[in-house]
């Protein structure tokens, strides 16, 4: 686990992307019998920094020193960037939201992991 906090922020915000967006996608093949441009829809609705967002607010209070810590350390890494259609702070906390998710993931804390994931798939 050390060495996995050792890693750049933003580093564990990309596997937690690539985590969370497999996360959704795969939640939406599975529950239902869509086309394709209606999954990328639903799959847009969820996985945005607006959502990432909502997602870390709700449980930013219920975490452990050491995903708070992996949090704000990603929170804090990126500076003045946004993503199109969201601010500055959506954007920060999103990244925040990705990293705790990778950095859950490589840490192999499924049950975690499951739980948080799950809160995205909800209207928070």
């Amino acid at each position: 686990m050390d060495d996995i906090k050792q890693l750049k922020p933003l580093v564990l915000a990309f596997v937690g992307d690539a985590v969370h967006t497999l996360f959704v996608r795969e939640h939406f093949a599975l529950s239902g019998d869509y086309k394709v441009n209606d999954l990328n829809r639903m799959v847009k609705e969820k996985v945005n920094a607006g959502m990432q967002c909502k997602v870390f607010k709700a449980i930013e209070s219920k975490l452990t020193d050491g995903e708070r810590e992996v949090a704000i350390h990603a929170r804090n890494a990126v500076k003045g960037q946004k993503a199109k259609n969201y601010s500055v702070f959506e954007y920060n906390y999103a990244t925040a939201f990705e990293a705790l998710v990778g950095y859950l993931y490589l840490c192999k804390k499924q049950e975690r992991l499951d739980e948080i994931l799950n809160l995205s798939l909800g209207e928070i």
